[in-house]
């Protein structure tokens, strides 16, 4: 009696088929994924094709992403959008299956950075200011410190107490700072 399993005919080559349509399963351009993480580079080149400006020229990003960065796989394109009026940073966001979101500072735009020197500080180094961790139907508000000088919608170094380490929050308005959560 023969045990050997029945195959159709055709699956003999099917060793050989394996290799061509393999590169068909690939997940699509647009995640520009290396594994289950995204590129820095990706998120480099997503801001560059969003702002027009090369990484470190003016108007594009300040710097390149760090190439530690590790975030979850993105299933479709990178969503950008410009996090502040003044344009000084571009929010760049995954709304995959695991979404994540990340920040990139831009350099002034020409023309853009002596009107922003120009502006007021709403908070000074040193000045005591309201903290707000503000979240998805939540905000948390607690006393800090300005350990930068800033006008309104810039990113500035806070500190909850002078044991704490150092924050990045975003300033509202004089005197309060905010941290966006989730």
């Amino acid at each position: 009696m023969d045990t050997s399993p029945i195959r159709p005919e055709g699956w003999r080559f099917a060793p050989l088929v394996l290799p061509i349509l393999l590169p068909l399963c690939d997940p699509p351009a647009a995640a520009q994924t290396r594994g289950d993480t995204t590129e820095p580079a990706a998120i480099d080149r997503a801001v560059a094709e969003f702002t027009g400006a090369a990484i470190g020229s003016p108007g594009g990003a300040r710097g390149p992403s760090d190439p530690r960065l590790r975030l979850a796989g993105c299933g479709g394109p990178l969503a950008v959008s410009w996090h502040t009026a003044a344009r000084t940073a571009v929010q760049v966001e995954c709304p995959g299956p695991t979404a994540w979101r990340v920040f990139v500072a831009t350099a002034p735009a020409q023309g853009q950075g002596s009107a922003t020197r120009a502006a007021a500080p709403a908070v000074k180094r040193g000045d005591a200011i309201t903290l707000v961790v503000r979240g998805r139907g939540f905000s948390v508000q607690q006393p800090g410190e300005a350990l930068q000088a800033g006008a309104v919608g810039e990113w500035i170094e806070v500190r909850t107490s002078r044991k704490a380490e150092s924050l990045r929050a975003r300033i509202e308005r004089p005197g309060l700072a905010v941290i966006p959560a989730g």
